[in-house]
């Protein structure tokens, strides 16, 4: 009888992969030091939550952390919020990333077709040390801010570094945001320095932001100085706009010299993150040096396995958390691979043209991404060599269990498939990869390291097997330190604390499932209740998205006869209409793969569905505008003008 390929694992760690592991490593020096017996990654997980100050400062020594550190790992354990990791402890963020001044390339660097370029190590610190006395004249300082409106280029994370060096807080959104969107993020925040490109690149077109710039900077009272970065051309700022200067006539005053680095208390603000900002004016989120530090060098170091020499992607923008957790890979030795524009441009190959050329190590990306690659018919395994690639990463939305599948069919059999799962509210995330444990269909790996992750059903009762909401139930380094301009805490705390006190709401609808993984079925606040049965969104896209005519889907609830219907939205291939067959066909693959409560009510085509700017459709969005309510904040979609097609519909009248 044949094995269900559900009832094994797609992938498994040779033996040698996991002796050279990081993790194993790891292990073996906690049973060293403190007298254990830790064997396998649930041993450590365990340990992990049960010796909470031990493990991190264990941790701490691993990641040879460049700091002072004194006094208790942990203080108020049992608050949150109000627990403290190393209150006593001192750090610098950029002192912990340049950790070398010589050897090979720091950055690599391409923007679709049309820019490459590579920085060493050297070129790296001379450059961030040239910024770092710029910005000392401009008056920058400890607790200043500092804001990029920029693309994914080398002198972004050289000017984040700068200002972190500083002792100073960074705050970056990618230049495709309408003025609007940028007066929403840093209106609240208030920077003194702006950085800014001349223009970017999309799929082959150029556009130049200085228009652009010239009319938010007029309400952004607070900035007195414009840095204008060269990439479409000389790197001129807005003409007319005072205040404004090139980079190199910014910092060419300055010759490169030592860095200097200041080093501040262990939760000091170093990053101000913007939520989505879908449903309002995004919430401003303020997290900390050593909570950052701690969390993404675990992440990196022991959930990833990412060694000193490794060659780090992930395609993403700076508008978007993962721009800042893989700014945090050179602090391990790695070189970044780092990439502006369409993925899809010139065609579906790029990506990996760039990860063969550069031997790639970990490769990551959207689940939306690994989705469009499979559908487009895209095998890298058949047309590239990819010998180098260990990881590849997919976060953005749940990575249904179909791209698992391709990735292990078309792109690479021995590779170790992190899906991961967190957010910007945490800048990291609650699971994610096992390097040293086996991938299992449609599952994340493990929940993380340290992280105390539960799910509690509508009760608040624990539960394994069922879905219900990701919670949070002992703290972990990179909770917020506050949120800005909330100086009770109350919009903090309501945020994550108020269902449950003292234990961290997430707003994900999971499972934790019998291997010790879990699966994702979308965001708690859409999911889905009609006859009070609670759906996760992405119970639907993973069955519809399966039928070939269809590219995208999005679903809602629907107010509708005192309950709620299911209604979902179809964006189908080009030349495929939706006909009476192709909606049995639907409702079919629904109901055998689901159950007959999640078969929608109404199927409709769109010939768009409007997403973030990090590729998450935006279901709440297209709620209110089906129930004829006000879309708060159309600047934070990427596709604001996809929102039209969903008001009015006849078909949701009847």
């Amino acid at each position: 009888m044949p094995v269900d390929i559900d009832l094994r694992p797609l992938w498994q760690p040779s033996r040698e992969r996991v002796d050279s592991a990081n993790l194993t490593r790891f292990m073996l020096e906690a049973n060293r030091r403190y007298g254990l017996s830790l064997e396998g990654y649930d041993a450590v997980y365990d340990w992990s939550l049960a010796e909470m100050p031990a493990f991190w400062k264990l941790f701490w020594d691993f990641a040879e952390m460049i700091g002072e550190r004194s006094g208790a790992a942990l203080v108020r354990p049992n608050e949150m919020p109000g627990a403290k990791f190393f209150p006593d402890a001192r750090v610098n963020y950029a002192e912990n990333m340049l950790r070398q001044d010589d050897g090979g390339d720091a950055l690599v660097f391409r923007a679709e077709d049309k820019v490459e370029r590579r920085l060493s190590w050297k070129d790296l610190n001379a450059l961030v040390s040239r910024m770092q006395q710029a910005l000392v004249e401009e008056g920058v300082g400890e607790g200043d801010r500092v804001a990029g409106f920029m693309p994914n280029m080398p002198e972004t994370l050289a000017a984040m570094l700068a200002t972190a060096s500083l002792g100073a807080i960074w705050s970056s959104c990618s230049p495709d945001f309408g003025v609007n969107g940028v007066l929403d993020r840093f209106g609240q925040i208030g920077p003194k320095v702006l950085f800014c490109p001349d223009g970017y690149y999309y799929n082959g077109k150029t556009i130049d932001v200085r228009p652009r710039v010239k009319e938010f900077v007029a309400g952004l009272s607070s900035v007195q100085r414009v840095v204008t970065v060269p990439l479409i051309g000389d790197g001129q700022g807005p003409q007319g706009l005072t205040g404004a200067m090139s980079l190199e006539e910014w910092i060419g005053p300055f010759a490169a010299k030592p860095l200097t680095y200041r080093r501040v208390p262990f939760n000091t603000p170093l990053f101000i993150m913007f939520s989505s900002g879908t449903t309002g004016r995004p919430k401003c989120i303020v997290h900390g040096v050593g909570g950052v530090l701690l969390q993404h060098f675990k992440e990196y170091k022991l959930q990833c396995d990412v060694k000193w020499g490794d060659r780090v992607f992930y395609f993403t923008t700076c508008g978007w958390m993962m721009w800042n957790w893989l700014a945090s890979g050179i602090g391990c030795g790695a070189t970044l691979l780092l990439y502006d524009g369409s993925p899809f441009y010139p065609d579906g190959n790029v990506l990996w043209d760039y990860a063969q050329a550069e031997r790639c190590t970990l490769f990551g990306t959207s689940a939306k991404y690994i989705d469009s690659l499979a559908k487009t018919g895209i095998k890298p395994m058949a047309t590239h060599d990819l010998a180098d690639l260990r990881t590849v990463a997919s976060t953005g939305s749940p990575l249904m269990a179909e791209g698992f599948d391709y990735i292990y069919r078309d792109v690479k059999a021995d590779v170790c498939l992190s899906s991961i799962a967190g957010g910007t509210d945490i800048l990291g995330c609650f699971m994610g990869g096992d390097p040293i444990g086996p991938v299992w269909r449609g599952e994340i790996q493990k929940r993380h390291l340290a992280m105390a992750v539960e799910v509690f059903d509508d009760s608040g009762n624990s539960v394994i097997g069922e879905k219900g909401e990701l919670v949070c139930t002992k703290p972990f380094p990179s909770m917020p330190i506050e949120f800005w301009d909330d100086p009770s805490g109350e919009r903090y705390r309501a945020a994550y604390f108020d269902r449950y006190p003292n234990v961290w709401c997430h707003g994900d609808f999971v499972e934790l499932t019998e291997h010790g993984g879990i699966v994702v079925y979308g965001r708690s606040d859409a999911t889905l209740n009609p006859g009070g049965v609670r759906i996760g969104t992405a119970e639907i896209y993973r069955q519809v998205e399966r039928i070939p005519e269809v590219l995208e889907t999005l679903v809602i609830g629907q107010d509708w006869g005192g309950d709620v219907r299911v209604i979902l939205f179809l964006r189908l291939r080009d030349g495929v209409s939706l006909d009476e067959s192709l909606i049995k066909a639907v409702k079919t693959r629904i109901r055998q793969g689901c159950t007959p409560r999640h078969v929608p009510a109404k199927v409709i085509a769109v010939a768009d569905i409007p997403r973030t700017k990090s590729g998450k459709v935006v279901e709440l969005a297209v709620r209110d505008v089906v129930h004829g309510r006000q879309v708060k904040n159309k600047e934070a979609l990427a596709n604001p003008e996809a929102l039209d097609l969903y008001g009015d519909l006849a078909d949701l009248k009847i």
